[in-house]
């Protein structure tokens, strides 16, 4: 067992320097150092199991979050406004072959695989005329054993949209069925914590031990940033307030 396994506080080290969301290099330096509140953060969205063996028993974090500054603790969180529209797909019945097809707004996908994974729902979606890239972050999954989660950005941030219905054309298993379901519907920010404020995005990934509720970071307040490109997307034009001295420019 590792030393660091006995920190109870937290355990951080780099894991990725890439930074696709980053616009710019101009900028990278502008950061401070910060402690983020690990509770506040969700599987899946912000960070995910480490798949390499050197990490393993880890979670590893993405770079790009956007942050905000929780009033009470000091601490940071992942930004809170506006709220994002949040829909997952379950596939029941355990079948072994077919396919269901998904329809938003009146277009609907093409075919997609009983025991598709979230890229491959991600591209069906951002196949349709009304979904641009970066309209929508995919995760969870793969079908049928795990729910697919379909979160709304891009153009429609912050608005509540009409939910996906779902035909399926499932075979094998005992009743297969898809259904779709709105866990979080789309509006503006409802925090009033602090973390409704946009204070900067998180620079670089890092693992972190399951059980540590606080991790080191450092926070870019300073930069260009492809907003449709980060972990969470979001429309620029939506964000309500940042924090004094923030400068962040998005392309």
């Amino acid at each position: 067992m590792a030393v660091n396994d006995f920190q109870p506080y937290s355990y951080t080290d780099s894991v990725t320097a890439d930074r696709p969301w980053l616009a710019s290099l101009v900028g990278v330096q502008d950061t401070n150092s910060i402690t983020l509140d690990l509770t506040t953060f969700t599987a899946g969205t912000h960070y995910v199991t480490a798949t390499n063996p050197a990490l393993q028993g880890r979670n590893v974090m993405k770079s790009g979050i956007p942050l905000g500054k929780l009033t009470a603790s000091g601490l940071y969180a992942p930004y809170s406004g506006p709220r994002s529209e949040v829909q997952t797909v379950t596939v029941t019945g355990g079948p072994t072959g077919g396919t269901y097809t998904l329809t938003f707004s009146g277009q609907t996908t093409a075919a997609i695989p009983y025991n598709a994974t979230a890229a491959q729902v991600k591209t069906a979606l951002e196949g349709l005329s009304n979904v641009d890239v970066g309209d929508v972050a995919v995760s969870g999954g793969p079908h049928p054993g795990t729910a697919i989660v379909v979160t709304f950005g891009g153009q429609y941030l912050s608005d509540d949209v009409a939910q996906m219905t779902a035909t399926g054309s499932l075979t094998g298993g005992s009743s297969p069925a898809v259904a779709v379901a709105t866990t979080t519907a789309g509006g503006g920010a409802s925090a009033s914590d602090g973390s409704e404020v946009l204070a900067g995005f998180l620079v670089d990934g890092f693992s972190f031990n399951p059980t540590s509720t606080k991790a080191a970071g450092a926070l870019l307040w300073h930069g260009e940033v492809f907003a449709d490109q980060t972990p969470v997307p979001f429309d620029p034009t939506d964000v309500a307030s940042t924090a004094p001295g923030v400068n962040i420019h998005y392309r």
